[in-house]
């Protein structure tokens, strides 16, 4: 059984990770000083650097929690995938799901930023490979489900195109439906489909 001040030491790391991801997604990385977490996370400033050494692991706990949730979140639409009814019509909703909704919130670009991170610092990069496998595992299962040949392989196309699409509705301002319509689009147009009922 836990102890009480180990839950509350628990409870304190999450409200920092939290106000870290809030952070960046609302002002970049550069924007996350221990200053500025402790506000936001409503928390000591000598709590931050008692759960938190440097920035860098900051950054990686924020990063591994927010593939912990994705990973989680993406391998349930998986399973959902599995289902024999599973149609085109039910791809659409879960690429609506993976489209995040109508508009982008800070929670929706942080992930960007950390990706783009990940890019510059090769000690974040075992964290974002876990959550790019989660999104491969569930293109595979939609591509597998709709009847597209070689789905495996053409399961990171498919992850590219979501998140080119994804970097267009933050630059942009794009609908999300632009993001369902390119990937049945990719379906319907692949060579290698296989006729319903095959």
């Amino acid at each position: 059984m836990p102890h009480d001040s180990d839950t509350r030491g628990s409870d304190t790391r999450q409200k920092i990770v939290d106000a870290v991801l809030r952070i960046i997604g609302q002002d970049g990385i550069a924007a996350v000083t221990n200053r500025r977490i402790a506000k936001e996370a409503a928390v000591s400033l000598g709590s931050v650097t008692y759960h938190f050494a440097t920035q860098h692991e900051l950054l990686r706990e924020s990063l591994m929690h927010f593939v912990a949730e994705e990973t989680r979140h993406f391998t349930a639409l998986a399973d959902e995938c599995s289902d024999e009814s599973f149609d085109i019509g039910q791809a659409a909703e879960v690429v609506a799901q993976v489209a995040g909704g109508n508009a982008f919130d800070s929670r929706h670009i942080a992930p960007f930023e950390l990706y783009v991170q990940a890019g510059r610092d090769e000690r974040l990069r075992a964290a974002a490979s876990d959550c790019f496998a989660a999104y491969d595992l569930l293109a595979a299962r939609i591509l597998t489900r709709l009847g597209v040949a070689d789905a495996e392989r053409l399961a990171g196309a498919a992850v590219a195109l979501v998140f080119g699409q994804q970097l267009r509705r933050l630059a942009t301002g794009a609908p999300a439906e632009d993001l369902a319509d390119a990937l049945l689009i990719l379906t319907q147009l692949t060579p290698t489909a296989c006729p319903e009922g095959d």
